[in-house]
């Protein structure tokens, strides 16, 4: 698999992600409105902390659901790759970066919800420069500050999460 223009995501992680979607859309804004609204009634609304942290949660789980809708709109959904030491969106690689040990997954922060990984998207520097490499492979990027960055990849796996 080899798409990089959508974020790709295994089945599950889509599951996952719909259903909090579905939740936040459904129950959850019935939920906010509610609690808005019996804030609302304790009084002045300029002096009124629950009201205004109540609006506030209001506009992250409204930002949250834009970034679901884009984000399950834009998914590449697919089992994980083939278990071939290419990497690829949904491996695990572990990599020499610049001298140093490194294990992390390329693909999306929403695959990896729920683990410990280090995520590198395709379109960031390093997850772009190891596209399409193999075990053994060096390669380069650069920084933000312009210096080039060596890059070995020592094992690449698909992963199952």
């Amino acid at each position: 698999m080899t798409d990089t223009t959508g974020t790709w995501l295994t089945q599950d992680a889509y599951d996952r992600l719909q259903q909090e979607y579905d939740f936040l859309t459904g129950e959850g804004r019935t939920a906010i409105a509610t609690e808005i609204d019996e804030r609302r009634q304790e009084g002045d609304l300029k002096e009124n902390g629950g009201y205004h942290a109540a609006r506030e949660e209001q506009a992250k789980q409204e930002a949250r659901i834009t970034r679901l809708r884009e984000i399950l709109r834009d998914a590449t959904v697919g089992e994980p790759p083939a278990d071939d030491g290419i990497v690829e969106p949904g491996m695990i690689v572990e990599a020499e970066v610049a001298g140093r040990a490194m294990r992390f997954l390329v693909g999306s922060r929403e695959s990896a919800e729920g683990t410990d990984l280090d995520v590198f998207s395709t379109q960031s520097p390093l997850g772009a420069a190891l596209l399409g490499k193999k075990v053994g492979d060096e390669t380069t990027y650069a920084a933000p500050n312009g210096k080039d960055i060596t890059v070995k990849v020592t094992a690449a796996e698909p992963f199952s999460g």
